[in-house]
């Protein structure tokens, strides 16, 4: 079983990447491949820079990387109570070669955020508009607080609670590639 981690965040020091990293080590007898935003930097989307660059092979690679996935953990970043730019530019540019950007591939959708809210307006923005290119999230998962609730040397959840609700997920995780 392959899967993909990635966070909706350009930040060499991601929590969000730390996040999605754990996640997907937690699914048992998985080969875990973490994709990192910064190797897939295109222009700002729109259509006169469509216009003049066509379909970037970049957005093709981040295409083929996704369908190559058996399951996805996807952790989304916050920026002003929306999804990141870097995150929403290689989505749309990706989304116009091929609409479902996601290929309906079961997905673990996830946030954190260093305040108590971890993230949840971008949680809520991603599953909006996942839903409509391929996005099949069968479950979400919020982590508040992450300096007070991860072990960054340790690489893991270090709240017990939230720990123990996450890998209850992961146990749980319908692999099924139909959307719910």
């Amino acid at each position: 079983m392959k899967i993909i981690a990635l966070a909706g965040s350009s930040s060499k020091q991601s929590i969000n990447k730390r996040l999605a990293t754990y996640a997907a080590g937690l699914f048992e007898g998985g080969e875990v491949e973490v994709l990192d935003l910064n190797d897939y930097e295109l222009p700002l989307f729109s259509v006169d820079k469509e216009k003049e660059l066509g379909q970037p092979a970049i957005a093709r690679a981040f295409l083929d990387k996704i369908a190559s996935a058996d399951v996805i953990v996807l952790s989304v970043a916050e920026h002003n109570a929306g999804l990141t730019v870097a995150f929403k530019n290689i989505y749309d540019w990706a989304s116009r070669q091929h609409k479902l950007v996601w290929h309906n591939i079961p997905m673990l959708l996830m946030s954190t955020s260093p305040g108590k809210y971890a993230g949840k307006n971008a949680l809520e923005a991603a599953k909006i508009s996942l839903k409509h290119y391929g996005g099949n999230y069968r479950v979400t998962f919020s982590l508040p607080q992450f300096e007070e609730n991860f072990d960054k040397e340790a690489g893991k959840i270090s709240n017990k609670e939230h720990d123990e609700a996450l890998k209850d997920i992961i146990r749980n995780f319908d692999y099924g590639k139909e959307p719910s």
